[in-house]
């Protein structure tokens, strides 16, 4: 009954066997080889455009590098109170842009507030000289409270940052699981509704350890600004093609998307374990992660059990399920849920 985190879940065997497929013979290094320039193609049909990637091993990195195009070392990042930048990655925006701050926005279940960013927009002057001007903004989708953005909200939010000039980011850790959720294609969910950079993210969905920068529009041209900032922090792996095949197995026949409906539907089952048991939820489930409330003496008996969870903000606890989760350990779980009495 292991709920602590999607990423303790196995790779998927597609990737073990994609794996061993890129192990034959000889390969350009550094990114130059057939299998990067496939999931290339492969994300740009994805995205239904012309797209510039860049594959590294994390999603810290993924979201550190991808900022260091929008914000300058003088510049701000906007972003939710509880964004994975600001609470999970120990610093890594502002090293690696160079002293870029980052200005904590609230709003229900992780979304930022349009008014709390209205106002930013309207307080906004980069002439003066003793403040730190806004050069981006920064959106987490599936939020750190498991709720996921639509294309709208997307929307509504990148035109106010765009209103003064902001580039906009995605941390699409979760990405797949909002996807299944909303039903929007992956255009709908990034570049059409105004993101400029994508943190595109599958080590949670079922890969071993991959995540890609995207890059849209006018921001395709940095691309080579990115892979020499990504030189500099360490993120060029002179054997590209193993990330390379994680992608390409994980995105091939949409297997990304399937593990993410698996753990979607195991999340609501979860919910209702909990529902059925008259325990209220702090958010609604979005994806693939439950957040119920519990006392400290229930949450100690469900890991005396052999639950794995962890405490939230909130007041409640996080449960997060993967496309490994069993029904097995749903069963289990709602048996040792039934003995709180």
């Amino acid at each position: 009954m292991d709920f602590s985190s999607d990423t303790s879940a196995p790779a998927h065997p597609s990737l073990i066997e994609a794996l061993t497929r890129a192990n034959g013979g000889q390969a350009s290094s550094y990114g130059a080889d057939e299998v990067t320039a496939r999931v290339a193609q492969r994300i740009g049909e994805l995205c239904e455009t012309e797209v510039a990637i860049w594959l590294v091993s994390s999603g810290t990195a993924a979201n550190a590098l991808g900022l260091t195009l929008l914000c300058s070392p003088a510049g701000a990042v906007l972003c939710h109170e509880e964004a994975h930048i600001e609470l999970d990655e120990r610093g890594a925006p502002e090293f690696f842009t160079g002293g870029g701050k980052l200005r904590l926005l609230p709003g229900a279940e992780g979304k930022i507030e349009l008014a709390a960013l209205e106002a930013q927009v309207e307080a906004h002057n980069p002439d003066f000289f003793h403040g730190t001007p806004a050069e981006a903004l920064s959106l987490t989708n599936l939020t750190e409270s498991g709720a996921a953005y639509t294309p709208a909200e997307i929307d509504a939010r990148a035109r106010l940052a765009k209103s003064i000039g902001l580039g906009v980011h995605m941390d699409g850790a979760r990405i797949g699981n909002a996807l299944v959720t909303t039903g929007a294609s992956l255009a709908d969910l990034t570049w059409r509704s105004g993101v400029d950079v994508l943190s595109l993210g599958l080590t949670k969905l079922g890969a071993m350890g991959v995540e890609a920068i995207v890059l849209f529009g006018p921001y395709r041209e940095r691309f080579e600004e990115l892979r020499l900032r990504a030189k500099r922090a360490g993120h060029v792996p002179a054997k590209m093609r193993y990330l390379a095949a994680q992608a390409e197995a994980m995105l091939a026949g949409d297997l990304w998307l399937e593990l993410a409906g698996r753990a979607n539907e195991r999340a609501q089952e979860l919910a209702g374990v909990f529902t059925g048991a008259g325990i209220a939820l702090r958010h609604p489930v979005g994806g693939n992660e439950v957040f119920p409330i519990l006392d400290a003496p229930a949450a100690e008996a469900l890991q005396a059990a052999g639950a794995k969870f962890y405490p939230w903000p909130g007041d409640c606890y996080r449960f997060v399920c993967s496309w490994a989760t069993e029904v097995s350990e749903i069963e289990a779980f709602r048996a040792a849920v039934a003995r709180l009495g």
